[in-house]
């Protein structure tokens, strides 16, 4: 069963209004979480690299963030979670986790359910909502996996 309809989403995942890579953002996390999401990359067994790094190892969390802060130039993991699909994650706060996705390779109803499964499964390993946000945009989402309700809700486009 589906959680959400592409017909239902398609205004809010617009790109004309969105922009291509929507923003996912994890607030109020740490360290264990971080090293959590790591984990769960490598347990997933989805196909994974530090970007512009080709052969680095995967990085634990205590190598992104020594003394508790981000790397002056922190690198993108890039994941693959499914084929065609490349999440990249950004580093750059040891307190929250951001990740975008492209649109473009998340076409239809397959699409939606892949986004779905993928938020539901951070979710679920981070013990939080995950929002996904307009790209460049922060002040509300346009998607979010409740984590209480394990449901998922949007906003109409504006």
């Amino acid at each position: 069963m589906t959680d959400l309809r592409w017909s239902d989403v398609i205004d809010a995942l617009d790109p004309e209004w969105n922009g291509y890579l929507p923003d996912v953002v994890v607030g109020e996390i740490g360290l264990e979480d971080w090293q959590s999401l790591l984990d769960l990359v490598e347990e997933q067994g989805w196909p994974h690299e530090v970007a512009h790094a080709k052969g680095a190892p995967w990085p634990r969390a205590a190598a992104l963030f020594p003394d508790g802060r981000p790397l002056d130039e922190p690198p993108t993991l890039s994941v693959r979670p499914f084929a065609g699909v490349q999440v990249n994650v950004y580093p750059h706060a040891v307190d929250e986790i951001a990740f975008d996705v492209d649109l473009r390779e998340l076409e239809g109803q397959v699409g939606i359910d892949r986004l779905c499964g993928l938020l539901r499964l951070v979710g679920s390993r981070l013990s939080r909502d995950v929002p996904l946000y307009a790209e460049g945009d922060l002040a509300a989402p346009v998607l979010r996996y409740d984590l209480a309700t394990d449901t998922f809700w949007h906003v109409e486009a504006r």
